[in-house]
């Protein structure tokens, strides 16, 4: 999340996108990112899911607060939370993820670990649309890094993190310009803009 209001900072995309960061919303009222959300005069929102009965009620406060922004997209940066089928239909076409693997391969948790376990020779990140099954959505864009033989999880995770700082402010950009966007669950993109890989150095 840093690393998306850093980039929308940097290169003003209020100016030159005509696109705004309404608000940053957590589940944690700890959580590091609200801190960062008011550095850049961002205003925040905090919602416990311990204050709620269930997932249901969660989410359903969740989009309630979400809506009051108004917002054309919805991102999780960092939001380590399953959601409801009833979410994901309300925000369908404007909920974005990263998830750090080259989906399909490696969903869920621990994926540099599976990766490393696997033998795979390059690994990466994904930008995927929010699907009702656990990051399987259709993928907007991937950043590669090759595996190197002394990889263990921290370094591999150090640089597929650097990656995914690239890879998703990229990517918010050009869905909330609407140079790419979600159709018949299959991602189109205006002519000229290429997306679906970005190779990225190690």
């Amino acid at each position: 999340m840093r690393a998306l209001l850093a980039t929308a900072h940097e290169q003003d995309w209020e100016r030159s996108l005509g696109v705004r960061v309404a608000a940053v919303i957590s589940n944690r009222a700890d959580a590091l990112g609200l801190e960062v959300a008011r550095a850049f005069d961002v205003p925040t929102h905090v919602l416990s899911h311990l204050e709620f009965a269930g997932r249901d009620a969660f989410d359903q406060a969740l989009a309630q607060a979400i809506d009051s922004y108004h917002p054309h997209l919805v991102v999780l940066a960092g939001f380590m939370r399953v959601l409801t089928d009833r979410f994901v239909e309300r925000f369908a076409g404007r909920l974005l993820n990263v998830h750090p693997s080259l989906l399909p391969a490696f969903p869920g948790l621990s994926t540099h670990r599976q990766a490393l376990a696997a033998g795979v020779r390059v690994h990466g990140a994904t930008v995927h649309f929010v699907s009702s099954k656990v990051d399987a959505g259709p993928i907007v864009a991937q950043g590669v890094v090759c595996v190197q033989p002394d990889d263990d999880e921290a370094s591999l995770e150090r640089r597929v993190l650097e990656l995914e700082h690239r890879l998703l402010p990229r990517c918010v950009a050009l869905v909330a310009s609407g140079d790419v966007w979600l159709e018949h669950d299959q991602v189109r993109a205006r002519p000229g803009i290429a997306v679906q890989l970005a190779v990225l150095p190690t």
